[in-house]
């Protein structure tokens, strides 16, 4: 439910703005964000006992010489008691960024570092193949084979070693 208010959200931030405004909003949003992170903040920005005026000064504080967009939805926010949603409008806002933009962000999930210069080029190779600035950012963990996740885009390669093996079974017992 957040998530469909906090489209209209972005939506309106859109209707008005260019690229440049825009990825000033979104930074400034991806700074108040981060406070989010900490259950204190929660709990001054959930608690009734603290006025409303003063959790949007807060939240402004965080940000020196905001944008008066930010500063306006921040207080419109505080009006319809919506502070809470300000990361997932800032996480939509990102993701509506990368489109405008044509710039996007993917993981590669693999048991073990890759090599950098691997990693280059995949991350060429795909930015050709769809045409977009990628940045491409090698995720270490428990993942048998390699998985290339491009969530903006839309896009998940995996080979997989455990799938690979089973496949090359089954094709051999067919053979035979």
């Amino acid at each position: 439910m957040s998530i469909l208010v906090a489209k209209k959200y972005v939506k309106a931030l859109l209707m008005d703005s260019d690229v440049s405004k825009i990825s000033q909003i979104n930074n400034e949003l991806k700074l108040i964000s981060t406070a989010y992170a900490d259950e204190k903040f929660n709990d001054i920005i959930s608690s009734i006992d603290i006025k409303a005026n003063e959790k949007v000064n807060l939240i402004n504080s965080f940000v020196e010489n905001a944008n008066n967009s930010v500063t306006n939805l921040v207080k419109l926010l505080s009006d319809n008691k919506r502070l809470n949603i300000i990361p997932i409008i800032s996480a939509e806002l990102d993701k509506e960024v990368s489109i405008l933009t044509n710039t996007y962000t993917g993981v590669i999930y693999s048991n073990e570092k890759l090599n950098e210069d691997y990693v280059a080029k995949l991350q060429a190779d795909f930015a050709k193949k769809f045409n977009c600035d990628l940045t491409l950012v090698n995720d270490v963990c428990d993942y048998d084979g390699i998985k290339v996740n491009i969530e903006d885009l839309g896009v998940e390669i995996s080979f997989a070693k455990n799938i690979f093996k089973s496949q090359m079974i089954e094709h051999i017992l067919k053979a035979v």
